[in-house]
């Protein structure tokens, strides 16, 4: 399959990023404004070489589409080219048990920051707010380790692909 690839200038780099929408049950606002952000925030600025992929002489950009299976994130990784999208190039599995924790604290920060937003003081949110990005921090390191062996990124990109991840574990 990747024998066929023409050559590109390297460009280790996600160009278009979508979520399995399946798996969505609803989204309210703050959620839904918190998924257009880390969407918007990953297409101008992200790291992502998935090696495998990098080492067959495929040098990107990537089209990725992340879906939850089982318990398990999917990471399909297709030609992002413009002109050759969609042809997969590889599809990355990792065990999600890990981020359960993270997960579950993460939208229990959230709910406190949101609903703090509205109605706290300026000093009640900044403590909120602090300890929500010390829970995505947490949470993005963790993805930095389970995607190594697979897939070079760097932090800020981390932290994007973890607040998707928690909007694909949304449900009603």
């Amino acid at each position: 399959m990747l024998s066929n690839l023409p050559p590109v200038a390297p460009s280790a780099r996600i160009s278009s990023i979508e979520l399995d929408e399946t798996t969505i049950l609803r989204r309210n606002d703050d959620i839904e404004q918190e998924r257009r952000v880390a969407v918007f925030d990953l297409i101008e600025d992200n790291v992502f070489k998935p090696l495998r992929i990098w080492d067959a002489g495929y040098h990107g950009p990537y089209a990725v589409r992340l879906a939850v299976h089982d318990g398990r994130l999917s990471m399909e990784i297709s030609d992002g080219r413009e002109g050759h999208e969609g042809e997969l190039l590889e599809t990355i599995m990792l065990g999600l048990g890990r981020f359960r924790r993270s997960i579950r604290e993460y939208f229990a920060i959230c709910e406190s920051y949101y609903q703090a937003i509205r109605k706290a003081s300026a000093k009640e949110i900044e403590t909120i707010d602090m300890a929500r990005r010390g829970v995505h921090n947490h949470a993005a390191e963790l993805l930095l380790e389970r995607l190594e062996g697979k897939v070079e990124t760097d932090f800020p990109t981390a932290r994007r692909l973890f607040t998707l991840i928690c909007v694909l574990h949304i449900k009603a």
